[in-house]
């Protein structure tokens, strides 16, 4: 069952990698836009009606880079994964980030949705605390005006807002059965063999047999109490680990099935799934704190993927465009004195007015 507990979260690329938001809509877009010619000498993207100019996007960038020089030295930018370093990993992430919370906007803009007269004071007071946060050579060397900031805020704040109603619709009401977690003792015994190319081998009906009967045998043992059942694991499973925990959705369909209709203490029968036969003991049903942190991933999970089946099908019929020849151009900011990385702060600061 180790082998076959379903995947959770994603993979790290790095683990100097730091989380960087550019707009609250779930998880980042990791593609970059299509690409082709007929863009404007600065514009660097473009989705549909709305586009990206290299201006906006160094803006971006040198927060995010100044972010992590304070964090992590500037010789970051050295660290290379698997042939791609660090500095262009964060590009390529900031332009896909960028290019989706365009995407987001226009969404919000074909459903209407308006920034209400309190917020546009809150956006307009955030663009100039930014604005005035920043000394001469920083304002010039970013070519930032207090319009350019604003507007920004107001598209990422839009993607906010109609992110914000797609995920209200989600149900939030999550019973403790579906959350809960179980945890469960195994002992498992194999029915298939593999060859050297990987292949899956079945056992014969005689080679099956003796299995079965195997684990019946151990079965009875822990039953009449003649060997402890985490004894009898440690003897005679084929899996590595004895005791582990899993909720609805994380193993196989019959595992599942057997383990969450057991009480506390109780021994299962013998039964087969996914290529060998278990055996099952319940340790634990149920845990309250474990179950209320499991309902907030799963409410967190429905809201995403909520969120993504609108915005797929919304991204899939807009034409995207990059200009190529300036992207090639595209280098982390190298002017001394240039040190700007509160433009994400300022904007989440004044977001606290929103909700």
């Amino acid at each position: 069952m180790r082998k076959r507990l379903r995947k959770k979260g994603q993979l790290i690329l790095c683990c100097l990698l730091l989380i960087v938001s550019l707009c609250a809509c779930g998880d980042s877009d990791r593609g970059k836009v299509v690409f082709t010619t007929a863009l404007a000498k600065d514009e660097l993207f473009r989705i549909d009606k709305v586009s990206c100019t290299l201006t906006e996007y160094m803006l971006y960038l040198t927060n995010v880079q100044n972010r992590y020089e304070t964090a992590l030295g500037p010789q970051i930018w050295e660290v290379d994964y698997q042939g791609v370093t660090l500095g262009d990993n964060v590009k390529d992430n900031v332009l896909a980030q960028i290019a989706r919370m365009k995407s987001v906007y226009l969404l919000a803009l074909e459903k209407e949705v308006t920034l209400t007269e309190r917020e546009e004071e809150l956006l307009a007071q955030a663009a100039k605390n930014y604005v005035s946060s920043l000394t001469k050579t920083e304002a010039e060397a970013l070519e930032v005006t207090e319009e350019l900031v604003l507007q920004l805020y107001k598209e990422n704040a839009l993607a906010d807002k109609v992110y914000q109603q797609i995920i209200a619709q989600v149900n939030p009401e999550i019973s403790d059965d579906e959350a809960r977690t179980i945890t469960v003792e195994q002992i498992y015994r194999k029915t298939v063999n593999e060859d050297k190319d990987g292949n899956k081998i079945p056992y014969s009906e005689d080679m099956k047999k003796a299995v079965l009967e195997q684990m019946e045998g151990l079965r009875q043992q822990a039953v009449d109490g003649e060997s402890g059942f985490t004894e009898l694991a440690g003897k005679y499973s084929e899996e590595e680990t004895i005791r582990i925990s899993f909720q609805k959705g994380e193993v196989d369909a019959a595992v599942e099935k057997v383990a969450f209709g057991l009480q506390t203490e109780e021994i299962s029968p013998v039964f087969e799934a996914e290529e060998g036969y278990y055996l099952l003991k319940c340790i634990s049903t149920f845990d309250r704190a474990q179950t209320d942190a499991n309902k907030l991933v799963i409410i967190e999970k429905r809201k995403n993927e909520a969120f993504r089946k609108e915005y797929d099908a919304f991204v899939e019929k807009k034409a995207r465009k990059l200009n190529e020849k300036l992207w090639q151009k595209v280098e982390m900011n190298q002017t001394t004195g240039v040190d700007t990385k509160n433009f994400f702060e300022v904007y989440e600061e004044c977001m606290k007015g929103f909700w």
